[in-house]
């Protein structure tokens, strides 16, 4: 049935492989997914522990759902301490391999050490064997998938694995699956890379049994029409998450040139309907009828021809407004780059637009750039500098360290420019009309971040009514909401409710856009028990399900605190109060963030969350999530 695959523990050094069966106790506690790889995380690492060293556990796992009749159960989570913030790293993607391991047998690997050459795992029905890599060890993310079918045999095995960025340790490097599919965010393809772990295959024939199979799939009917008949759900099933840019640069909340203007002008080419000239149809993940992601081809320059998938909203930042360019050909030329590289496409524009600005001022020059010449909009120069980091050449095997090791290398005098939050860049967004999203960036358990606890539905200005539908539930909140998004009061609530939220989809596995994220119809924690139920057997109340995910939220918190987190780092950086926005709509012109009340919203969020000034966990709450003083040792 859904709840008896295993976990193996895997030590690269030794190639001992320990399975075990994962207990009921720990399903209730922790679910699966996110919520068991940061109970896991916190067990099986020590205080202080190098993120490339050895001591580092990569946690490759399914959610609780995946593979089972619940819509949208593909994603596959990637946790370990991040290379990039020394911090909670973590990564979730979607495609199709969690599914497959699911199905051939496991829903958690714990691995550890480093092998003495390259190797992968393959993983297929109950067994795993240690392999070598030496002929993939080099290859692109998409001829290490298609070499490793070959070598087995088998075009149905599901790969995940890194590209030449995580072989050469770039901070921010990604683990990858599919052609665009990217366990991005925090450098999980670095730990990987550290470990001369290459890839792991799946390929599974093991029954995935659903407890109440007639009844699961009349419900998820129920949840395929609930989630496409939204407006969002349609128009991304007509140009994907680029819907999202023209409503942001029209507003003004978008960053430009780093982090000077928060509107790109003059950017049609850059459209979501520009794709129809590049698009071949869309395509999806296991179980999702929304097909959210386009096809395409590169029609011209040196990668005409070239297949891709994409790009998301996050890459028309990255290569578009960040940098100053208006080219949808480098846009979706970086695209492919990043993805086949296996690097954060999000980090990628942000250091690059920082270089740039850095470039501008004087404190990087023709010697530092080696005569590339970082001005805005250069298009060359933006590809040029992604494969310099990918493979750690010249300025790129700088950047490649990351923000805060990058700014040490470069001076104390580029720090200022750095748009970053506990290591972490930001993505392409503009926050300072937005305080709700403000907040996210900065409280957000792995660094600057959107898919924390990202309330983008406050942009909507939707009735009161609404909001209370969704913020009030389901543990009964009573205190202020406020539907304008340039306000202050009730944010904390809004940015706490998302996070228990996302917390509870990545246990289970479920694509976060079949929640409440962009549409408020979205299922939440009331669909989400019942597809629990009927899949696996398991009972849950709304309440239970909003608890666990308190839960596993406050251990990452406590992992972070661990490792020397502290309130200060809870904060954005000084931009965000001290210039005001220059572009956009009357809603977005000459907006900052007000340093007074953003202290008292973390107040507010802190005392939510039930932690003291200081975003320490109180004992009490600790108590009421059976958090033992066992569990907290080092």
């Amino acid at each position: 049935m859904a709840l008896n695959r295993k976990i193996a523990f895997i030590d690269l050094t030794t190639g001992r492989i320990q399975v075990e069966p994962i207990p009921v106790e720990l399903r209730r506690k922790y679910l699966g997914g996110r919520g068991l790889d940061a109970y896991l995380l916190y067990k099986q690492t020590s205080k202080g522990c190098d993120p490339l060293g050895p001591d580092n556990v990569a946690l490759i796992s399914a959610g609780l759902l995946v593979g089972t009749l619940a819509s949208a159960s593909a994603r596959t989570h990637v946790m370990a301490k991040s290379p990039l913030t020394n911090l909670l790293g973590s990564a979730n993607m979607g495609g199709f391999f969690a599914p497959e391991m699911r199905w051939a047998g496991f829903d958690h690997l714990v691995i550890k050490g480093k092998a003495p050459n390259p190797v992968y795992l393959y993983i297929h029905d109950g067994e795993i064997e240690i392999r070598n890599a030496g002929e993939i060890w080099g290859a692109g993310v998409y001829d290490t998938q298609d070499i490793i079918r070959k070598q087995l045999g088998d075009e149905e095995t599901q790969i995940l694995c890194i590209g030449p960025a995580g072989e050469n340790l770039v901070r921010f490097s990604n683990v990858m699956t599919g052609r665009k599919n990217a366990a991005g965010r925090t450098g999980m393809g670095a730990v990987l890379g550290s470990k001369n772990l290459k890839a792991i295959a799946c390929r599974g024939t093991l029954d995935l049994e659903i407890k109440h199979p007639k009844e699961a799939l009349e419900y998820n009917a129920k949840i395929i029409d609930q989630v496409i008949s939204t407006k969002v759900s349609q128009i991304m099933q007509r140009w994907g998450t680029n819907f999202i840019f023209g409503v942001t640069n029209t507003t003004g909340l978008v960053r430009t040139r780093n982090f000077q203007y928060n509107q790109l002008p003059d950017s049609e080419d850059i459209e979501c309907e520009n794709l129809d000239n590049y698009s071949i149809g869309m395509d999806g993940c296991f179980g999702c009828q929304v097909h959210c992601r386009h096809r395409y081809l590169i029609k011209e320059g040196p990668y005409a021809g070239t297949y891709a998938q994409g790009p998301e909203y996050t890459s028309q930042g990255a290569f578009g407004t960040e940098v100053g360019c208006r080219s949808m050909d480098t846009i979706l030329v970086g695209n492919h780059l990043v993805n086949d590289y296996g690097m954060d496409t999000l980090e990628v524009g942000s250091m690059i637009g920082w270089a740039m600005e850095l470039y501008e001022k004087g404190i990087l020059t023709d010697k530092d750039t080696r005569g590339i010449k970082l001005q805005w909009g250069n298009d060359e120069a933006v590809l040029e500098m992604v494969r310099q980091m990918a493979f750690r050449k010249g300025l790129g095997d700088i950047l490649a360290e990351g923000p805060l090791r990058a700014a040490e290398k470069i001076g104390p005098e580029s720090l200022k420019y750095l748009i970053h939050v506990k290591g972490m860049s930001n993505l392409h967004s503009d926050e300072r009309p937005t305080p709700s999203l403000a907040l996210n960036i900065a409280v957000a358990s792995r660094g600057a971040d959107h898919l924390r606890g990202r309330p983008a539905i406050d942009l909507y200005n939707l009735p009161m009514k609404v909001l209370d539908k969704v913020y009030r539930n389901p543990d009964g909140y009573d205190g202020p909401l406020t539907n304008s998004y340039s306000e202050y009061e009730g944010k904390a609530r809004m940015v706490l409710w998302q996070e228990l939220n996302y917390m509870a989809v990545d246990c289970l596995g479920v694509c976060k856009y079949h929640t409440v994220f962009l549409s408020p119809n979205h299922p939440t924690f009331g669909e989400f028990v019942k597809m629990i139920y009927l899949n696996t057997g398991l009972e849950f109340e709304p309440m239970d399900l909003w608890n666990i995910a308190n839960r596993c939220y406050t251990i990452e918190r406590l992992y972070n605190l661990r490792e020397g987190m502290t309130r200060k780092d809870d904060w954005l950086p000084e931009r965000y109060f001290d210039e005001p926005t220059k572009l956009g709509l009357p809603v977005a012109k000459g907006k900052f963030i007000d340093r007074k009340k953003f202290k008292a919203m973390i107040d507010e969020y802190y005392r939510l969350h039930e932690w003291d000034r200081n975003g320490i966990p109180t004992k009490k709450l600790l108590r009421r999530l059976d958090i033992s003083p066992a569990f907290l040792k080092p």
